[in-house]
């Protein structure tokens, strides 16, 4: 597949009516209501093949916990795409062979909420954005970074005839965001900060509900909006709009965007459990990038009914799932992170950021 043609997915039919109704309608219903979706495990997980990706491989000889299957829950964010590996290690059975009994928690409280949850046990680990979480762990949650999970969660989309045609082109101009302390603000001023932009002074940032910031361009209010998939790889369809910049541009396509954290006292009283569902998620990013269509095809429960089968593959190759750093690359990415968060002032300037990512990470492998 193409570039052009997985960010656009190639169809003609009817766009504009689809994107302007469809989507508002397929996000309107409270994606909470999925909870944990039944699924059925096979009876033995998939072989996976690491010759592709040898440097990512994490597999362990370590044996799976022993005894009656260990119940665990996780939460996510059900309508994340980039998050399909979740459904996978059900249904494929990654959780089954590490034996654990995942139960699906569908979050969509603060970030604050969530970190408090998992540190204080209500759920055991939980995926999300780094540039989202990094900030709210500086207070000290009890909550262990495992593992990165995957890049490619974000974009800038503008109109095809904007004039916005590159990231330099935000300077000056009035840009839509679902979240002003969101992560995809978080990472795009951070990029205007290297090309020597004041993301404060030089962008006026304006909060809209997440599936209307295309409306907001299309009104004139602003010249340009950030998303992420499924929604702007939909809105990508419309050859009216267009994408500016990802985070996986540049030095950023081989780094991770989201991440895996576990709660503080299940790495120190019960490491085996947590190596076994970090090895779970890992397996299961891996064979999602290795066999895209059957993620898909797991997600599809949990996808806007505007995003076709074909849509749903589409993002899962866009989507980098054989990046999953452990150990000290994701130590050394982590602090990178904070160290570009303190550029735009998110981080405080006296922050030890070697020091904040040696005490939030944990390498369940070497346990």
């Amino acid at each position: 597949m193409s570039n052009d043609e997985d960010k656009r997915g190639g169809s003609d039919f009817d766009r504009r009516y689809m994107l302007r109704a469809g989507l508002a309608a397929a996000f309107s219903a409270p994606l909470g209501a999925l909870g944990a979706q039944a699924f059925t495990p096979r009876a033995a997980a998939p072989a996976i093949d690491f010759s592709q990706f040898p440097l990512c491989q994490t597999a362990s000889d370590a044996p799976a916990p022993t005894g009656a299957p260990r119940k665990l829950k996780l939460s996510w964010n059900a309508g994340a795409v980039c998050l399909a590996p979740v459904p996978v290690a059900i249904e494929h059975g990654f959780f089954q062979k590490q034996n654990l009994d995942v139960e699906l928690v569908n979050y969509s409280g603060s970030t604050d909420q969530l970190l408090e949850a998992i540190a204080t046990g209500k759920s055991d680990a939980g995926l999300g954005m780094a540039l989202r979480w990094l900030k709210p762990l500086e207070q000290g949650f009890d909550v262990k970074i495992a593992a990165g999970t995957h890049g490619g969660c974000m974009r800038v989309l503008s109109r095809a005839d904007s004039g916005v045609s590159k990231l330099a082109d935000l300077k000056g101009k009035i840009v839509a965001v679902g979240d002003l302390a969101g992560p995809d603000k978080n990472f795009f001023s951070i990029q205007l900060s290297k090309l020597g932009i004041d993301s404060i002074k030089d962008v006026d940032w304006r909060a809209y509900p997440g599936n209307l910031l295309n409306v907001a361009v299309e009104k004139g209010e602003v010249q340009a909006f950030l998303s992420s998939d499924p929604l702007a790889y939909l809105w990508l369809k419309d050859t009216q709009y267009q994408e500016v910049a990802s985070n996986l541009d540049g030095e950023y396509r081989d780094k991770s965007c989201c991440i895996l954290g576990l709660r503080g006292s299940l790495v120190r009283e019960e490491p085996q459990v947590a190596r076994a569902i970090t090895q779970a998620l890992l397996d299961a990013a891996m064979f999602s990038s290795q066999n895209p269509e059957k993620a898909a095809k797991s997600f599809q429960p949990y996808a806007p009914k505007a995003a076709t089968l074909a849509d749903l593959e589409g993002m899962v190759r866009y989507h980098t799932h054989h990046h999953h750093p452990v150990g000290e690359v994701l130590k050394r990415e982590l602090k990178a992170y904070a160290d570009d968060l303190k550029s735009v002032s998110v981080f405080k300037p006296s922050t030890d950021t070697a020091k904040f990512a040696e005490r939030i990470y944990v390498d369940v492998f070497a346990v």
